[in-house]
């Protein structure tokens, strides 16, 4: 796509968006790369750097239960990046959401960063690292208490392990999310898919319930959904949510 047919595209997306008063988001890593958090396919991401393990294996629940300490010195590296701040995508979609016009995100990401840029309705498919639980007490802990512990986090009530409310492979994503999500798609008006390559199953799954005609697939790479969409902007998902005015 040269750089006239990628601008005549995003003007077309803002039109649409400025169509639109029942808007559903779809997210990706690639919505949080711009925050400075590594995705997992790209060139960059999280498969393609040196670990004693594959991180898909690392994250399992398998692994989880049988090398618990290794688990938590990726996940404490990798997965907790508490400086990472709101981009101009998180941004946009809390302003759409304020204005009405976006009724829901839906997001594969576990980073909370949607909240922390001030959107309300975020279903978190895959749950988030700022939810930490004892697994015999149940006590909560925040994500700043996870990043402070050294080694194995225990509990300081009962001494339990505490386990995130992530969901790993090989464990199922929680129900009423996916019900949620499954509704709010299916009612939509317009449905913005960005920063996904659309592989990750059940969560990719959801998209196929959307029912319209204004299906926007903002993605730098190709996607399984291409040939269904209506309009394909491959761009960074900040550069083109900031278009809009």
């Amino acid at each position: 796509m040269n750089k006239e047919e990628l601008e005549a595209n995003i003007a077309k997306f803002v039109k649409m968006v400025k169509e639109s008063d029942n808007i559903v988001f779809f997210g990706g890593a690639g919505v949080s790369t711009e925050s400075g958090i590594p995705d997992f396919r790209s060139v960059d991401g999280l498969y393609n750097q040196k670990y004693k393990y594959p991180p898909e294996t690392i994250l399992s629940h398998t692994f989880f239960e049988e090398n618990t300490e290794e688990f938590y010195k990726f996940y404490h590296d990798k997965m907790l990046c508490l400086t990472a701040k709101p981009n101009a995508a998180h941004l946009k979609l809390a302003e759409l959401e304020k204005a009405g016009k976006l009724k829901a995100i839906v997001t594969q990401n576990i980073d909370g960063l949607h909240q922390a840029a001030g959107s309300k309705t975020v279903l978190e498919l895959h749950g988030s690292v700022h939810r930490n639980y004892c697994t015999r007490c149940h006590k909560f802990f925040d994500a700043q208490y996870m990043k402070d512990h050294e080694g194995i986090p225990h509990c300081d009530k009962c001494g339990g392990l505490i386990k995130p409310d992530v969901v790993l492979y090989e464990e199922g994503l929680n129900y009423d999310t996916l019900e949620a999500a499954t509704q709010f798609i299916t009612e939509a008006d317009m449905l913005i898919i960005g920063g996904t390559s659309l592989v990750v199953y059940p969560a990719a799954g959801l998209v196929r319930y959307y029912r319209g005609h204004k299906l926007v697939l903002i993605n730098k790479g190709a996607t399984g959904m291409d040939a269904s969409a209506n309009l394909i902007i491959p761009e960074a998902i900040g550069k083109v949510m900031s278009q809009i005015k």
